[in-house]
């Protein structure tokens, strides 16, 4: 596969994003804490810039009146109806076919039996050589 120089690393510190062009293609470069990941700038909901969007963390509770805020700046939320999107891996954080306001029943199950949604959008490697990054496509 080939391989492009998009920057260096001095041009994205850490918590922030560039967007480049590739082929065509716009890609979102991320630095989280010194990692680089490289996702496909189009949200796989409506096509919206993910670039654009707010870099949030993770609220989570285990039981009703206790939240812990984790995973901070690795959540990308699209700017324009909110889906999330893990930094690193591109997996959605949410089910996009069960979210209305219809009733279903409710189950309980054991945390294993859950699994993420299916939506994932295009990701791609960013290596760091000396203080070029690079991307293969």
């Amino acid at each position: 596969m080939p391989k492009y120089v998009i920057g260096t690393v001095e041009q994205i510190p850490p918590g922030n994003r560039k967007l480049v062009e590739i082929r065509g293609r716009q890609i979102a470069i991320f630095n989280l804490n010194g990692d680089f990941f490289g996702i496909l700038d189009r949200c796989p909901h409506q096509g919206a810039s993910l670039c654009r969007g707010q870099i949030v963390g993770l609220v989570e509770s285990e039981e009703p009146g206790e939240y812990k805020f984790s995973r901070q700046n690795e959540i990308i939320r699209c700017p324009w109806h909110g889906w999330e999107f893990d930094i690193r891996t591109g997996r959605s954080r949410c089910e996009p076919n069960k979210i209305r306001a219809t009733q279903y029943p409710v189950t309980v199950n054991d945390k294993d039996q859950l699994t993420d949604g299916e939506y994932i959008t295009e990701t791609f490697d960013v290596d760091v050589e000396g203080q070029f990054l690079v991307i293969t496509v």
